[in-house]
């Protein structure tokens, strides 16, 4: 018997047939919009009912690409969009007009700190060795933004590093920052699947002061580990003076709502080398060693 070949697929790849599904005929049933391929009709994908669709491609996109990217996990990192980076926060207080905006500029300047904090933590997070494999481990994830996210992807360029950014569309114009890896700069129109990605993945997580979206995506984390939805990881805190003025734990504990326990759920840092002690100290506590 004489060797032969089994071809390995026998139907065209769908970029195939999207390439020929184009007639050159011109007739009212090929002009109309239910004669196209569903996967290239974009009203038909818009349609509200498939919102499930949707929501599959938003989940299976990043998961793909990060996977043949072989990242393994994540070291994310939250914050705030409006800290601003030291060398340009005296501009802040030169644009206040009033009492008020002086203070609001004063504070976000005595942040500034956090932007070289969270620069060399993910400087720190993006030296960690590949695996046996080829797998990567804690690369450096933020929401893409400016200010702390930036920071985080830029500290992770300075190694030599790719990094992940998850933006979001917002109703104003939320670009990339310009250190995010443009093969890894992935942008969600659903907020719950993008923080899905931040944390599938995850292996620890860097919340800086922040806002409205940091307090969503930092205790949602907390939920997940307090009720056992997903298993410990080291949540970092930094900035404690923020935290405590912020958000009264001790208080939350005293009434009742969450035992003494939660507290231990994450820790209180202020620099780089802390925080990724505590990471490396979990991790070696996890492998007996």
């Amino acid at each position: 018997m004489t060797d032969t070949k089994v071809p390995s697929r026998v139907f065209p790849r769908a970029r195939e047939d999207a390439e020929t599904a184009q007639t050159a005929v011109s007739t009212p049933q090929t002009e109309h919009p239910a004669y196209r391929l569903a996967f290239q009709d974009m009203d038909f994908l818009l349609r509200e009912d498939l919102r499930p669709v949707r929501f599959q491609l938003e989940l299976l996109k990043p998961s793909l690409l990060m996977d043949e990217a072989k990242i393994a996990s994540l070291f994310v990192i939250y914050g705030s969009a409006r800290i601003p980076e030291p060398s340009k926060a005296q501009a802040l207080l030169d644009l206040a007009t009033d009492d008020q905006s002086r203070k609001i500029a004063e504070r976000l300047i005595e942040k500034s700190k956090y932007y070289d904090v969270a620069r060399e933590l993910a400087g720190l997070a993006s030296c960690y060795p590949a695996d046996e494999t080829g797998k990567r481990h804690f690369v450096v994830t933020s929401g893409g933004g400016p200010s702390i996210m930036e920071a985080a992807n830029r500290g992770a360029v300075e190694k030599g590093c790719d990094t992940v950014g998850l933006n979001i569309v917002l109703p104003h114009e939320q670009a990339p920052n310009q250190y995010v890896t443009p093969a890894l700069s992935f942008q969600f129109h659903y907020f719950a699947l993008r923080k899905m990605h931040f944390l599938l993945r995850a292996r620890a997580v860097a919340v800086f002061p922040g806002g409205f979206g940091t307090f969503d995506e930092s205790f949602e984390l907390l939920t997940l580990i307090q009720t056992g939805k997903i298993a410990p990881i080291p949540v970092l805190f930094y900035g404690k003076a923020f935290w405590q003025r912020v958000v009264n734990f001790e208080a939350l504990c005293e009434e009742g709502v969450i035992s003494p326990r939660d507290l231990d759920l994450f820790h209180f840092c202020e620099t780089a080398e802390e925080g990724w002690e505590i990471v490396q100290d979990f991790y070696k506590d996890k492998s007996g060693q």
